[in-house]
């Protein structure tokens, strides 16, 4: 794997270290909070192996080694010591960075996360991963009907729906199999208890991909995390970016 992933850094003061989803990117994840964080905190974006300008990946992807290759991200960047604020399968990267380099990691903020996968979230990567094979505009179909919550897929006109699977299917990253095989394998219960750090976990209460009982199973296993619920799908920065930015700026906030 590289030694750094290509990223983009943001503002000044204390660190703040961007870990985004599989499939995703950190534009597409983080867009609507960046310039609000930035104006407080050095943001250190990173894009994993395969989205973004970060080369695809030639090996299977490693949690430990996608953790590893984040905190380097960072220190390359000149951020020494900073907080990770980790979105879906990012807060399994972000738990991993924070029992590896405690030396560095301050702090974790766990959005729409999970430290295992469940039976739902195992059938949908696997058929997430079948339909990365052939048709993007299915694949596209499927993705929103899973990681849309249920009022905001509602509220969208035909047209727009159409326009929304559009614009997915067209901006489906070159490394998402490798990110989603990087899912399927994530197993951090053994690790949770061994974060050291102050920990905000925030739930998305209508999510039919990464469930709120799969956040709540985080906060649970990790000592003195707080958990925040947010009513929302997946896709929490599209759906609800107003409420996701105000429970991560009062626990950035309360902290420095």
């Amino acid at each position: 794997m590289v030694e750094h992933f290509t990223h983009t850094v943001k503002g000044s003061g204390p660190g703040l270290l961007l870990a985004h989803g599989g499939g995703g990117g950190a534009e597409a994840n983080f867009g609507p909070l960046m310039d609000n964080l930035a104006a407080t905190h050095t943001v250190v974006a990173p894009d994993l192996p395969g989205s973004g300008a970060t080369p695809r990946s030639t090996v299977p992807l490693d949690l430990d080694t996608v953790a590893d290759t984040l905190v380097a991200t960072a220190v390359g960047a000149g951020v020494e010591r900073f907080t990770v604020l980790g979105y879906s399968l990012g807060t399994a990267v972000a738990v991993r960075a924070a029992t590896r380099h405690p030396e560095r990691v301050t702090g974790l903020v766990l959005t729409s996360g999970f430290a295992r996968p469940d039976n739902r979230m195992r059938l949908a990567v696997q058929v997430w991963r079948e339909l990365l094979k052939g048709d993007r505009e299915l694949l596209a179909r499927f993705l929103t009907l899973v990681a849309t919550g249920a009022p905001a897929l509602e509220a969208l006109s035909p047209d727009e729906l159409e326009e929304a699977v559009a614009g997915l299917a067209a901006s489906v990253p070159a490394g998402t199999p490798e990110q989603v095989d990087l899912v399927a394998s994530v197993d951090n219960r053994a690790h949770l208890p061994r974060v050291a750090v102050p920990t905000l976990v925030v739930a998305t209460t209508l999510d039919t991909l990464a469930s709120p009982e799969l956040s709540r199973e985080l906060a649970a296993g990790i000592p003195g995390a707080e958990l925040v619920e947010i009513e929302a799908g997946h896709l929490v920065a599209a759906e609800a970016p107003e409420r996701w930015l105000a429970v991560v700026r009062e626990f950035l906030d309360r902290r420095s």
